[in-house]
């Protein structure tokens, strides 16, 4: 029998049917046959080029990584290493080099500063909240939310700066408040006086705006903001920057320009206070007010503008501009304090390391009455075009000076003409010849010959002294030739006195400079400046003792309770008695009441001095005194060209004058301490310019003296 096998069937995995499908019976599944066609990946070229850019990517990306992870590398080391070296945050508030001066006047009120003032560490959690808004939103409005760095900040600030010409890193930085500390810090490196030769250029150096400062910046910055908290670092920033007229930190610059503390400015005042960071000389509003105060209503929008001004807040401010404090804007007392830091030992003005804080002499009521007298005779008597120039000193008779007047306009640092210009005196010179011949015996109603004289200097040949007018008297007392400031009397007393007498006198009343050799000594053909000549003017009046002006009643260091040193008086030894100094003044009353200083004269006051005009007029003096003050007044130019129509007598007495009745505004007449001779008949009866001899006795031995000497030319 034979048997049927049934067909073999293919073996194939059943199809996975689909979840809730039935599966469907009966049938089975094929494979389907694999596709045949074109090998995968495209023709050759296409595959090469791909290929290619593959492997460039490759590298691209190879090197970005790994340089990037370098550069991370290298700015974390950096970042770690500048960490270390962070000081302290106390010690990085006040770093300078320099220390500042610090000038209070006769009431303890602070007039002037010199060098760098630090007036406080202050904190940003302390400081006025107006303030430190006004920072932020002048300088870095992202400052609470970056890390130190803003790129997008960086990335406008080139854009701009190319956009304007400039190179990418000139002008414009677009620095963070971390960054601009970072500067302010120079990065951490010290101030060395080997490698620069100021601290300005120090500075200088450390705010230069290169690629590879830039770059140094950035660890440094990282580092701040690892090692201190925001406000810390708003803290060194508000105590380290420079805000103009010598300011050092915000609390310096409250306190010169608002007489307040940091701590409780306002809007308006914070504004103009964060608007200096940008220039601070340009906008000190002690240079310019009015673009002080623009520039401070661009911080006020700022601020409104970044939600730290309310609606009224903001009004108020635009509507009331910050202005300066009284004493700012007076600016008193400039050549006073310029004075000052040249007279004062260098190492504790000029050159201190220390805050010095210096209580002087000076009087703001007096500056001001000087300067109003000065402005009133320029306006009313000077041409606008004069190159004229002026110099007052006023100082009580011990010495200590109370006002100063360097020059028509005073700016600090500037020429200041009271004490460094020398000028030839004049016949303000002459007090101290008659105060040589009182004291050897000679009475200001003795007799000299007022005519023609002729004397022959060896070297020089004949020199023949004339009178201001060209006239000449005959016989005239001693008291009538320095009332009339006759030339020829003065110097036959200075040759019968003999030079080096007079310049004995002269010298110790404090006329230190070196004196003229010839005869012309008596005329005052040498040189002083009017500080000099007004305190020696002072030692006539105090009865005879040489005077020494001073400005620095104590000086002390900054925090120290005990002074360094202090002064009282300016009074020193004798030079002449008491009695020839009181006989002097007299003569010295008599010249405003009747001689060559009568528009001098003061109504209430009596008053005494000196008129003096040198030879062309290049030089013109006034020097006088009541029984309270000394006031010196000085008129000539720079390039010591002649003045035109101006004596001794003329505009500085008329400024002497001016000046005298405003400080004796409130000040009860007193009488001076001055003896008045005997006079054999009234010294105001007139008599002819050629008179015979006066009847006063003259002394026989000074009448021998004067005639074997003088008995012909």
């Amino acid at each position: 029998m034979s048997s049927a096998r049934p067909p073999r069937k293919n073996l194939v995995a059943p199809r996975r049917a689909a979840p809730g499908a039935k599966p469907s019976a009966g049938k089975a599944t094929a494979r389907k046959p694999a596709r045949s066609g074109k090998p995968k990946g495209g023709n050759p070229i296409s595959r090469f080029f791909r290929a290619a850019l593959t492997l460039i990517w490759r590298i691209i990306w190879g090197v970005a990584w790994r340089g990037t992870a370098v550069v991370v590398l290298i700015l974390g080391l950096a970042t770690f290493y500048f960490y270390t070296t962070l000081p302290p945050l106390a010690e990085m508030l006040d770093n300078r080099a320099q220390g500042s001066v610090t000038m209070t006047d006769r009431n303890g009120e602070v007039f002037a500063w010199r060098g760098e003032t630090f007036g406080g560490a202050i904190t940003a959690a302390n400081v006025s909240p107006h303030l430190k808004n006004a920072i932020v939103a002048t300088e870095d409005r992202r400052f609470y939310r970056h890390f130190g760095v803003s790129p997008r900040g960086i990335a406008g600030a080139i854009r701009a700066n190319l956009s304007d010409g400039r190179g990418a890193f000139s002008g414009a930085g677009g620095s963070t408040i971390t960054q601009q500390v970072a500067k302010l810090l120079c990065l951490g490196v010290p101030y060395n006086s080997d490698t620069w030769s100021s601290e300005a250029e120090y500075e200088a150096d450390c705010r230069r705006g290169t690629l590879w400062r830039k770059i140094k910046e950035l660890p440094y910055a990282f580092a701040l903001e690892a090692k201190f908290s925001k406000k810390d670092i708003l803290t060194i920033y508000m105590n380290r920057a420079f805000l103009g007229a010598g300011a050092r930190g915000f609390e310096a610059a409250a306190q010169r320009y608002f007489g307040r503390s940091a701590n409780e400015v306002g809007p308006a005042e914070s504004a103009m206070l964060a608007g200096l960071l940008v220039a601070p000389s340009y906008y000190a509003p002690t240079r310019n007010l009015e673009r002080a105060q623009q520039r401070a209503a661009v911080v006020i929008e700022l601020m409104h503008d970044q939600g730290y001004l309310d609606a009224h807040e903001y009004a108020e401010a635009r509507a009331h501009p910050a202005t300066l404090s009284q004493r700012a804007e007076k600016q008193q007392g400039i050549a006073f304090a310029d004075w000052l830091m040249l007279d004062a030992p260098a190492y504790l003005a000029r050159e201190t390391t220390e805050d010095v804080i210096m209580r002087t002499t000076f009087d703001p009521d007096l500056q001001a009455a000087t300067e109003a007298a000065v402005a009133k005779v320029f306006t009313e008597k000077v041409r606008d075009d004069s190159e004229a120039q002026v110099a007052v000193v006023v100082m009580s008779p011990d010495g200590a000076v109370r006002a100063m007047v360097g020059g028509r306009q005073s700016q600090t640092g500037g020429f200041n003409r009271a004490v460094q210009a020398k000028r030839q005196t004049g016949s303000a010179f002459k007090p101290f010849l008659f105060a040589a011949a009182l004291e050897n015996g000679f009475q200001p109603f003795d007799i000299v010959e007022d005519a023609p004289l002729t004397i022959d200097t060896p070297g020089s040949g004949p020199w023949s002294p004339r009178n201001y007018d060209g006239e000449f008297r005959g016989f005239v007392t001693m008291s009538e030739a320095l009332t009339e400031s006759l030339n020829t009397p003065a110097v036959r007393i200075s040759e019968a006195m003999g030079r080096d007498r007079v310049r004995e006198v002269a010298n110790a009343f404090g006329l230190r400079s070196e004196l003229a050799e010839g005869p012309a000594l008596a005329l005052g053909a040498s040189e002083a400046n009017l500080l000099q000549m007004t305190a020696a003017y002072a030692g006539i009046l105090n009865g005879g003792s040489a005077v020494r002006p001073y400005g620095i009643e104590e000086l002390k260091l900054l925090g120290d309770s005990t002074p360094l040193f202090g002064v009282s008086s300016g009074i020193g030894e004798r030079v002449i008695s008491e009695r020839s100094a009181q006989m002097l003044t007299w003569m010295m009353s008599r010249v405003l009441e009747e001689g060559t200083g009568r528009r001098a004269k003061l109504p209430d006051h009596q008053a005494a001095g000196k008129t003096g005009t040198t030879q062309a007029a290049r030089d013109a003096w006034f020097i006088g005194f009541t029984a309270d003050y000394v006031a010196g007044v000085w008129m000539g130019t720079d390039d010591n060209s002649p003045l035109t129509g101006v004596t001794g007598g003329g505009l500085p007495a008329d400024i002497w004058r001016e000046t005298m009745i405003r400080v004796h505004e409130d000040l009860p007449p007193r009488p001076l301490p001055m003896i008045a001779p005997e006079s054999p008949r009234s010294e105001a009866t007139p008599r002819p310019a050629q008179s015979a001899p006066r009847t006063a006795p003259l002394d026989d031995a000074i009448r021998g003296i004067l005639g074997s000497i003088f008995g012909g030319n």
